[in-house]
């Protein structure tokens, strides 16, 4: 006599047999599970090392930013240094440096009437 469950069921189907050789297998866990650790959990992690990618370019991108205004003001100073007429408009201009004899009028709005006509 045949057991009526044994009847319902049907023969391995291909993946089924696919699944425990092959996804079922040790060495596939093992391996699996060491990649999610790698790329996941680890201290050299995927996602550390893409972190610390972003903040070097952020930091590259900071040190063109200075390289490009160290060029600038090397240039204003050289200018600065080697022209008598250039420093003297920029010492009456920023420290309201005067010659002799001369009157320097500093003219400041007020701020206050400024607000009150807006």
């Amino acid at each position: 006599m045949e057991d009526p469950l044994i009847k319902d069921i049907k023969p391995k189907s291909p993946v089924v047999k696919f699944i425990r050789k092959y996804i079922l297998d040790k060495y596939f866990v093992t391996i699996l599970l060491f990649l999610v650790w790698m790329i996941f959990f680890d201290s050299t992690s995927f996602l550390v090392i893409n972190d610390m990618n972003s903040e070097i370019k952020k930091y590259e991108e900071q040190l063109e930013y200075y390289k490009t205004e160290y060029r600038k003001n090397d240039d204003f100073y050289k200018k600065l240094m080697n022209n008598k007429e250039e420093k003297e408009k920029y010492a009456r201009e920023n420290y309201f440096m005067k010659k002799p004899n001369e009157e320097i009028f500093i003219l400041v709005v007020d701020s206050t009437e400024i607000t009150k006509k807006n």
